[in-house]
């Protein structure tokens, strides 16, 4: 069974954790929640305040052999507010150090470029952020999905299929019919 490690704050895009998160456990994943603090994080569901998710774990909880993937939703809001967050981003890097695959969708690539593993790296994003991931020395793409090496990128909720089939492939998990 895989394990995929979700870290999210109030303001998450409610779609871009409750759907990938709906699938990979449909495909037989085990996802976890982390947090900066127990109880629940609210989703902001495209114009306003959505549902809420509980929190499995702190960040400082998290531990990368736990887990065989890392998947970080965007909205604007949670990205922004974890990124500033020291646990979370030395919790990232650690990720990447291991190879891990890390999944990144929407606004979520800011965290890499806050981890600095953009250097080279060709990714996507949501196009307000494109200038952003270019000055931390990435190659911005647009399309559906990004993949260089360890790291899956996607732009929008609308990619979120293609999303969690790239994660599944790096995975090595089969998706059913």
């Amino acid at each position: 069974m895989q394990r995929i490690l979700i870290i999210a704050t109030d303001g998450f895009e409610q779609s871009e954790l409750l759907q990938p998160k709906q699938m990979l456990e449909e495909e037989g994943a085990q996802t976890t929640i982390a947090s900066l603090k127990l109880g629940e994080i609210k989703g902001w569901d495209q114009k306003d305040w959505g549902k809420s998710v509980a929190v499995d774990i702190t960040i400082d909880q998290a531990k990368v052999g736990d887990y065989d993937a890392l998947l970080l939703p965007g909205g604007q809001m949670n990205p922004d507010i974890l990124r500033m967050n020291a646990g979370v981003i030395a919790l990232i890097k650690a990720f990447d150090g291991a190879k891990k695959p890390i999944a990144a969708i929407c606004h979520a690539p800011w965290l890499l470029a806050e981890a600095d593993l953009l250097k080279g790296r060709t990714v996507t994003c949501w196009p307000s952020l494109r200038t952003d991931l270019a000055n931390a020395g990435a190659e911005v793409v647009d399309r559906e999905v990004a993949i260089d090496g360890n790291l899956i990128t996607s732009r929008k909720p609308d990619d979120i299929p293609a999303f969690v089939e790239a994660l599944m492939a790096a995975l090595n998990m089969e998706m059913a019919d």
